[in-house]
């Protein structure tokens, strides 16, 4: 790596650049549109008085390159896991293993709070991202579909 990168908890001064990260990720989704928190309900949401989410951030030079952003959900069939919403790098720090350290650190946090693993979705044309999930020995299970309900 040629930046000093430090990986750390999120603050609710993050917020803003948080939302800049998770709208470019958006664009590379190529769903622009579909970014419609607030950074209100963002910020109450991470460390408002009862926050649901929690994070990592990747900073260089006092800049935000790249978060983890997590919440804890519960299997009736395996207990509590860690669910990672994001792991996002800005597209120019990519291939710099932050990632990597992101990830890492996120695994961490979920086996010092003794949860039962971890999961989360990726989008089956991102072929970058699934090659370096399999660097995990990440399972893929293809059997499930997503399914929401938008209020």
């Amino acid at each position: 790596m040629t930046n000093t990168i430090t990986i750390r908890s999120a603050t609710a001064t993050d917020c803003p650049q948080m939302l800049t990260l998770i709208r470019e990720l958006a664009l590379f989704e190529q769903a622009p549109d579909e970014v419609t928190v607030s950074l209100e309900e963002f910020e109450d949401a991470g460390f408002g008085k009862s926050p649901v989410w929690g994070a990592y951030v990747a900073e260089c030079k006092g800049t935000l390159v790249g978060l983890s952003l997590y919440y804890i959900r519960y299997s009736t069939w395996k207990g509590r896991r860690l669910y990672l919403e994001d792991l996002i790098v800005t597209e120019d720090y990519r291939g710099q293993g932050i990632g990597k350290l992101l990830l890492d650190r996120t695994v961490l946090h979920a086996q010092e709070n003794g949860l039962h693993g971890m999961v989360w979705q990726v989008l089956d044309w991102n072929h970058a991202a699934i090659d370096f999930y399999k660097k995990y020995q990440a399972n893929f299970d293809p059997s499930w579909v997503n399914v929401s309900i938008n209020f």
